[in-house]
């Protein structure tokens, strides 16, 4: 069942990649703070081409028998890098963790590139493990039966005593703007797959025993003729949706340009 599901996803994934149309492109945040879809980086900045200076805002609850709570805030710099933060509550006492990270685009056409990583201070219980990742992003337009999509895949590295040390890094999802005349470019559908979490200690998105799945509606308010000038985005979530420790993740994203 886990092989065809995973086949059929990158079927998917594959499909939507065909053609060179322009997406339209929505810079989320993913649930450690960067520039992603859910649990996987995009190979794009949050102001990679409308800001020299661009700052987000964002929170995440992760819902299952309890809330984990996750803010976030980012900050890009230069239409160039970008530098992310998220402090994930996790569920108990004493077992919060920190997500520091960041990512510089490559100067590529076409296709958006992105190398990045992440620090993640974990805790479980008070006792302290520290995780490192870095990655490879490449993010692609398309478009998928005349909606225009975008295509990621991420290759990495992840380093700390949790992780084998044979693991290789390996994610790919898609957002595709769902029928633009009908929703007038309001509704996102996206979805990633991966072999890695948005942390080695994830809430919801845990692929330690078999990757996970994760799939949901992205909101863009940016739409509104009134809000052109910002990022407002609200993500109603389904994570791991394929195990039976699936949860439930609602968020919220604004940014404005600051120069």
């Amino acid at each position: 069942m886990r092989n065809k599901c995973t086949l059929f996803l990158l079927a998917i994934l594959l499909i939507a990649g065909i053609g060179t149309v322009s997406a339209q492109s929505l810079k989320g945040m993913s649930l450690n703070g960067a520039t992603g879809l859910i649990s996987i980086p995009t190979g794009q900045i949050g102001w990679e081409r409308t800001a020299n200076i661009g700052l987000d805002f964002g929170y995440h609850a992760v819902i299952d028998e309890e809330t984990a709570h996750i803010p976030k805030a980012s900050i890009s710099l230069f239409k160039l890098a970008e530098v992310s933060f998220a402090y994930d509550t996790q569920f108990g006492d004493d077992n919060e963790d920190i997500i520091i990270g960041g990512k510089i685009q490559l100067p590529t056409t076409g296709t958006f590139v992105a190398i990045g990583a992440n620090f993640q201070m974990l805790k479980q219980g008070g006792n302290d493990e520290n995780v490192t990742q870095i990655y490879l992003a490449a993010t692609y337009p398309g478009n998928f039966f005349g909606m225009p999509s975008m295509t990621t895949v991420v290759v990495g590295k992840s380093f700390g005593d949790p992780i084998p040390k044979s693991d290789i890094d390996f994610g790919m999802g898609f957002d595709l703007l769902l029928f633009p005349k009908v929703f007038q470019n309001y509704i996102h559908w996206i979805t990633d797959f991966a072999n890695f979490s948005y942390s080695a200690q994830a809430v919801g998105a845990n692929a330690a025993q078999r990757g996970t799945f994760n799939t949901g509606i992205r909101i863009d308010l940016g739409s509104i003729p009134a809000l052109k000038k910002y990022k407002f985005v609200i993500d109603a979530i389904l994570t791991d949706a394929m195990d039976d420790n699936r949860a439930f993740a609602l968020g919220v994203v604004f940014g404005a340009p600051l120069q």
